[in-house]
């Protein structure tokens, strides 16, 4: 099915920055269709263009080496559109999702590689999707599959062929939130490294017999990486990369090959994290936010033993999604990490600096933002969250 979304129409919002100090706070505010800036010259003015609308759209993803960009709908659906027209195409063959709670059709990843050799998409493109799986009983865990994307022409007849699950989060459990199932791909294309969340259990976190509360790196096709800090224990354990993590949402390689995460905290203390092999974030036993009962849970310290947050926001941002930007187009903003947020409604913007990192900006959008993605050109696009969630084309 083919169908075109609604008349895009531009306008012009001046960037929005804040002072902030490193632990930044968050608040909302009320859509204005122009905000006053305190750095224009700085960032200039930038123009929003509504693309189209989605179902509860949660990742974006340009497939490489083209115009179309891939949008998953939570409740199960996977739609490419082309972005230079605005056509729309629904993909058949995607796998049965457990739709519940925070749970559904999660992330979008392809090869790098393959933007070269493949001819648009009939010659098929390899992609990777994660989504919320039923297991026995009242059970669900993520899961992230492998098959090859193929369009009979254009966007024509598109359909996901030879898909098999390579990877699951161990062991499914009852609940149906922080799946988090983030997908990175290295630089280099050669390791896939996965969010995986704690899925509100908490305690798993710190128990490395299993993969909740932790990042995982595998080969391309789903097999522990040579090299993972715990591989020797084998099982998933070898499937470890770091742990003590909560619910990771964004994900993004910065331009010396380092991991950075974002992830939720509970009642204030969302971090963001640059992530190191084999180091421990300390979930559940510290935070700097408190358990929603009110009961506190220890502070970080100097001498706890326990890997840091770059920054942390108390009260919460709620983040949704996160790139590291690398275009041209917002050449200022070059190196940054741009983070969507739900409860804060805003594009947040924070300056990263070697491995410290400060929030520098936050730009209001009166609507919870879900995902973010970098174009082919530097344009931002963004994907606000819920039914009947625009999608966002940001140019300079």
């Amino acid at each position: 099915m083919i169908s075109h979304p609604r008349t895009s129409f531009p306008f012009v919002l001046p960037a929005l920055l804040l002072a902030s100090c490193a632990y930044a706070e968050s608040g909302d505010s009320e859509f204005a269709q122009t905000l006053k800036s305190a750095a224009a010259s700085a960032n200039g003015d930038y123009t929003i263009s509504e693309m189209g609308t989605f179902d509860e759209p949660w990742a974006i993803e340009f497939i490489p080496g083209t115009p179309v960009i891939a949008i998953t709908e939570k409740a199960g659906t996977l739609k490419l559109m082309n972005s230079a027209d605005g056509t729309i195409a629904e993909v058949s063959g995607v796998p049965q999702v457990a739709y519940a709670g925070q749970g559904g059709l999660g992330d979008i990843a392809f090869l790098e590689s393959e933007a070269e050799s493949a001819d648009g998409l009939e010659e098929g493109r390899t992609i990777y999707l994660s989504y919320a799986e039923a297991g026995e009983g009242d059970t669900r865990g993520a899961a992230v599959g492998r098959g090859m994307l193929v369009c009979e022409a254009a966007l024509s007849g598109c359909t996901l062929q030879d898909f098999a699950v390579i990877w699951r989060q161990s062991p499914k459990v009852t609940g149906k939130g922080h799946y988090s199932h983030r997908i990175q791909l290295s630089p280099g294309g050669e390791h896939l490294f996965i969010a995986s969340g704690d899925r509100q259990k908490q305690d798993p976190a710190q128990d490395t017999s299993n993969t909740l509360g932790t990042i995982v790196r595998l080969d391309l096709d789903g097999s522990p990486a040579s090299g993972n800090p715990l591989a020797q224990d084998g099982g998933a354990t070898a499937e470890i990369w770091s742990w003590g993590h909560r619910n990771i949402l964004g994900m993004d390689f910065d331009a010396e090959g380092r991991l950075w995460e974002t992830e939720h905290g509970p009642a204030g203390g969302d971090e963001l994290n640059l992530v190191e092999r084999g180091a421990n974030y300390g979930w559940p036993a510290r935070s700097f936010g408190d358990n929603y009962s009110g009961v506190p849970i220890t502070d970080h310290s100097a001498d706890d033993g326990y890997t840091k947050p770059a920054t942390f926001w108390t009260p919460v941002i709620a983040p949704g999604d996160m790139i590291i930007y690398s275009g041209d187009m917002f050449a200022p903003w070059r190196g940054d990490a741009l983070i969507t947020g739900l409860k804060t409604q805003a594009l947040i913007r924070v300056e990263i600096d070697g491995t410290s990192a400060r929030e520098v900006a936050r730009y209001d959008f009166g609507a919870r933002l879900r995902s973010v993605e970098q174009g082919p050109d530097g344009a931002i696009w963004i994907a606000e969250d819920g039914t009947d969630a625009r999608l966002l084309k940001l140019t300079m």
